[in-house]
């Protein structure tokens, strides 16, 4: 009975992190090549399908209302910037 080694269901045969990198000697270059050229194909599926552009007006319409949200993050900062000046004049300085 002893003689028999321990075994451990630990590897169920799944990749955590692929070890293939470049610069080791176990490195596999027609590998990365198939994987290379196969997230390429991937990346070109993905631009055909989110390949719409937006148009000018509604470009602008972008832009004004990002302006707009920072204009406004601005002015609330500004606000208490001051209400704080204010505070600190008036009550706190006295």
């Amino acid at each position: 009975m002893k003689d028999q080694p321990i075994q451990s269901n630990d590897d169920d045969g799944r990749v955590i992190a692929d070890m293939n990198v470049e610069g080791t000697p176990w490195h596999d270059r027609a590998a990365s090549f198939i994987d290379r050229q196969a997230s390429e194909a991937a990346r070109k599926q993905t631009v055909q399908a989110y390949s719409e552009r937006m148009t000018s007006s509604e470009a602008r319409r972008y832009t004004f209302y990002a302006l707009l949200a920072g204009l406004a993050l601005v002015a609330v900062m500004a606000s208490v910037w001051i209400v704080l000046i204010l505070f600190m004049t008036q009550v706190w300085f006295r």
